[in-house]
């Protein structure tokens, strides 16, 4: 699949309720609503990647859950040694 410049203008402004949200000034109550259309544009594009593989008989669910870990499990490393002191910290207080 080629790249999509709207496709990463819909990803923005799906972030933008959720920011607002979270701003916690009482003025946006539906940050629901940018995490729903996120996750919408996110399956249509791995639906796409999948539908296309498939297409020229390229697709793997190995290879596929290897480039989902590859993508996700830097992140996700990242934040837990970031917050770990934190949490740590946190949880023996008393």
């Amino acid at each position: 699949m080629r790249y999509r410049k709207d496709i990463d203008g819909l990803r923005a402004m799906a972030v933008i309720p959720v920011l607002f949200f979270h701003t916690n000034l009482g003025y946006f109550k539906g940050g629901f609503v940018g995490v729903d259309v996120f996750f919408v544009i996110s399956g249509f594009l791995i639906t796409s990647i999948i539908y296309n593989q498939i297409l020229i008989n390229q697709f793997s669910f190995i290879d596929f859950y290897e480039r989902r870990f590859r993508r996700i499990l830097p992140a996700f490393f990242f934040v837990v040694a970031l917050t770990f002191p934190f949490a740590y910290k946190l949880m023996l207080s008393t």
